[in-house]
């Protein structure tokens, strides 16, 4: 699996990991798979909703209302959701336990590590069908 996203998209990512730290930002990508690589169309944006606005530093929720909208959206205009991205302010760009417990397989997770407020790595994984571990795929960003 390829994640495939638009410089565009990526700029809107980083303004909006590096505008939320230190906390996690998170948002939804809409778009299409083709021949095992998904195209970002759209993104959508989410406000962190963890309750505990101190523990927000290292943990995210998107609420089901968001992916729920998101998914009404995408079908709307024949899209899917393709996979989720949050942000890790001052860790590495590589799931946790955490990630893994809350994540389903299939899904394309980007996670970009946020280091003093500065967007400096990007990954991409995908939660294997047992869900035993993430493996590393593949992120391109084309003009």
């Amino acid at each position: 699996m390829i994640l495939r996203l638009r410089q565009a998209h990526q700029d809107q990512i980083r303004a909006h990991v590096e505008g939320g730290y230190p906390a996690e930002a998170c948002g939804i990508f809409l778009g299409r798979e083709v021949d095992g690589v998904r195209i970002v169309e759209r993104l959508r944006l989410v406000d962190n909703r963890w309750a505990d606005p101190e523990e927000q530093t290292h943990r995210f929720l998107i609420p089901p209302e968001e992916v729920l909208a998101a998914e009404r959206e995408a079908v709307a205009e024949g899209m899917e959701i393709l996979g989720f991205f949050h942000s890790h302010p001052d860790h590495p760009a590589r799931p946790s336990n955490f990630d893994r417990e809350h994540a389903w397989p299939w899904y394309a997770y980007l996670i970009v590590s946020v280091e003093n407020g500065r967007a400096t790595d990007w990954r991409v994984w995908e939660l294997r069908e047992d869900r035993s571990a993430f493996i590393e795929r593949t992120l391109e960003v084309v003009p």
